[in-house]
């Protein structure tokens, strides 16, 4: 499960109650079937203190991966990537904001570009979207999005978008994740 990627921290649902709640649902579930569960908490924040005070919370209560929002900013994501990996958490990101820019086709900015920054910041999820649903994309776009997220190495491919070829070397990969909000 994932926490809706406008919740913050509202005087009807504080984080910290939510986290609880959130484990004890992802407890009560495991439990129940015997499989391994897990919720993305998300810990986006005003500050980046308040960022890995709520990292940390989750942590202690045992979750294995943290959300955090594109709006916070790329020095923020590539902060809370880095904390991420000293404290081996899976850190996911969602697009929250992503259609600001990425929607005016004439002066926006592609999606892939923001995969791009996001592999290089070392977030390790995103919400790359689907060829149905509210993150818009025809298939081979979609495609391209993934190859992006995935591929050690992409050649040219004008119908997916990739318009020249490139090594990404050693780089981790970037797990692209299908949006469960279908319109």
């Amino acid at each position: 499960s994932i926490d809706d990627e406008n919740i913050n921290s509202q005087p009807f649902m504080r984080w910290r109650e939510r986290f609880l709640f959130g484990m004890e649902g992802v407890n009560r579930a495991s439990a129940a079937t015997g499989e391994i569960k897990g919720h993305y908490f998300n810990v986006t924040a005003g500050t980046m203190e308040d960022v890995y005070e709520r990292a940390e919370f989750g942590k202690e209560l045992g979750s294995v991966i943290i959300m955090i929002d594109l709006v916070m900013g790329y020095t923020a994501i590539q902060s809370i990537a880095k904390w991420s990996r000293e404290n081996s958490m899976i850190l996911h990101l969602h697009r929250a904001g992503n259609s600001t820019y990425a929607r005016q086709k004439t002066h926006g900015m592609n999606f892939r570009v923001i995969c791009k920054w996001m592999r290089m910041a070392g977030v390790d999820h995103i919400h790359a979207g689907t060829v149905v649903g509210k993150l818009e994309g025809d298939p081979l776009m979609v495609k391209g999005f993934y190859t992006t997220l995935l591929a050690t190495q992409s050649e040219i491919n004008l119908p997916q978008g990739l318009f020249f070829a490139q090594d990404w070397a050693a780089l981790n990969k970037c797990l692209p994740v299908a949006s469960g909000g279908i319109h």
